[in-house]
């Protein structure tokens, strides 16, 4: 079986992972999301609630796909999660240059500690490209509307979470 993870803080999850998600769906038999526990970044979203959105969220993918996608919440060396779930590739997003330099680091890092594991990058369909979690909550903060950026359910969740 050939698993996948895909890592990131999901705060919240957009169109543009849920996009990374539906085409990594189509390269690997099961999809773990990596739910970083990062408390550095601060997240505006509970852990708890950022695993729902998530399973909520890829719940009728995985149903038509006929792909397991599971939600996987980890705060230790992503290399330690992928061994941790049994995935022999790592997934990674990519919007624009800056993202490439970031992850070519990372993937040189990540070789170093393990040779098996391999990254692939998907690059963001050219409508999602702009899209950043840390942007979509600022608009949110300032009541814009970010219905372009994420589904209806979680731009319900952002209101909720600034009313």
């Amino acid at each position: 079986m050939r698993v996948g993870l895909y890592p990131g803080t999901f705060d919240p999850i957009t169109l543009g992972h849920i996009d990374i998600i539906r085409r990594a769906a189509s390269l690997v038999d099961k999809l773990v999301i990596g739910v970083a526990i990062n408390r550095d970044k601060g997240p505006l979203f509970t852990l708890e609630e950022r695993v729902a959105m998530i399973e909520e969220e890829c719940a009728t993918l995985a149903r038509d796909t006929g792909i397991e996608i599971v939600a996987h919440p980890f705060e230790n060396l992503l290399i330690n999660c992928a061994r941790d779930v049994g995935a022999g590739l790592i997934v990674r997003g990519l919007r624009a240059v800056a993202d490439f330099e970031y992850e070519y680091q990372m993937v040189g890092m990540n070789r170093q500690l393990d040779n098996e594991i391999e990254t692939v990058f998907l690059m963001a369909e050219a409508q999602h490209q702009a899209i950043a979690s840390k942007l979509v909550k600022e608009i949110a903060r300032l009541d814009g509307d970010v219905s372009k950026f994420v589904t209806p359910r979680v731009n319900a969740e952002l209101k909720a979470r600034f009313s």
